[in-house]
């Protein structure tokens, strides 16, 4: 798909800042390190969210290129990403993550950083990108 037909849409700060909250308090329950914003990550996410809404499904297209960009700008190790949609708020993206063995261990992986981009596309229906680094 042309990058060039990829509409972006508006973020959601409210469910983002939220959903970053909810993922670091379950981190620290478990007496893991809570998660530092990346600016990186959160460009990166957004691109993904705007692609995932214009081809119209929750895919991991071009990840490889994501975790490079994040690899060569901050210098991290490790990447990883989560991708949702559909979910009405925060807390309902965040128990069916928890509910998937795959989701659930990236959001308990050691990393060090995040950033989540959340989206509303035309029809109403929202997509979420969480992607993770160390």
């Amino acid at each position: 798909m042309e990058t060039a037909n990829i509409v972006e849409a508006e973020n959601i700060p409210e469910i983002e800042q939220e959903l970053l909250e909810v993922v670091n308090q379950h981190r620290l329950s478990l007496g893991q390190n809570s998660l530092e914003f990346s600016s990186v990550a959160y460009l990166l996410a957004n691109e993904h969210t705007d692609y995932m809404m214009t081809v119209g499904s929750l895919n991991h297209d071009n990840f490889s290129k994501r975790a490079s960009t994040i690899s060569t700008e901050v210098d991290a190790e490790f990447v990883a990403e989560n991708v949702a949609k559909d979910y009405l708020n925060a807390s309902e993206a965040f128990s069916g993550w928890l509910t998937s063995s795959s989701h659930k261990k990236t959001m308990e992986g050691e990393f060090t950083h995040t950033a989540v981009s959340v989206k509303r596309n035309e029809e109403g229906n929202l997509f979420y990108t969480q992607i993770f680094f160390r």
